[in-house]
């Protein structure tokens, strides 16, 4: 970034559906895009994004995360969403995890995906075989209302999640 005090638009894509979350890997950009599900997005030229892929998710894609081959999409009321991107031009399904309530943000460490499920609240998810996602864990101490007003982060041993109620929590996952 030259300027951060005054960024400019390089470029842009329109997406089919409404764009929620985004997670960058190398020169493609993943975009949960509610009822279009996952789109891939082609960042190598910064002033001229283009669709490369997408995979229509089952339910309504409201956040991303990515790591290695793997696209972890929490899909609203189809859980979370486990896509192989290792072809970015043809994601395809690897499989899944249908969480109880309504899947709103994912976010990854190690080989844990840890996934907002709306009332339910927070669980946590064993990815170590994409194709055979399995509950590690659950809290019930965090429950989400509004799902555009979710933000999650992980560093060290606890997660820290605005739940679009109260106020910060943190959790510890050690």
């Amino acid at each position: 970034i030259a300027d951060p005090v005054n960024p400019r638009l390089l470029g842009d894509v329109d997406t089919p559906g409404e764009a929620f979350d985004v997670a960058v890997s190398g020169t493609r950009a993943y975009v949960a895009d509610q009822d279009s599900g996952l789109q891939v997005i082609d960042i190598s030229d910064p002033t001229n994004p283009t669709l490369a892929g997408n995979y229509d998710t089952p339910g309504n894609a409201y956040g991303v995360a990515v790591a290695g081959d793997h696209a972890f999409v929490a899909d609203f009321e189809s859980g979370l969403q486990v896509i192989d991107i290792s072809d970015p031009t043809n994601p395809t399904f690897t499989g899944s995890y249908d969480t109880p309530n309504t899947a709103v943000n994912v976010n990854i460490f190690g080989d844990f995906v840890f996934v907002l499920d709306g009332y339910f609240g927070f669980h946590v998810i064993d990815i170590s075989d994409p194709t055979n996602p399995s509950l590690a864990g659950t809290s019930d101490t965090i429950q989400i209302f509004y799902p555009s007003d979710i933000a999650v982060h992980i560093a060290g041993n606890y997660i820290y999640v605005v739940d679009g109620a109260d106020a910060l929590k943190v959790l510890d996952i050690s």
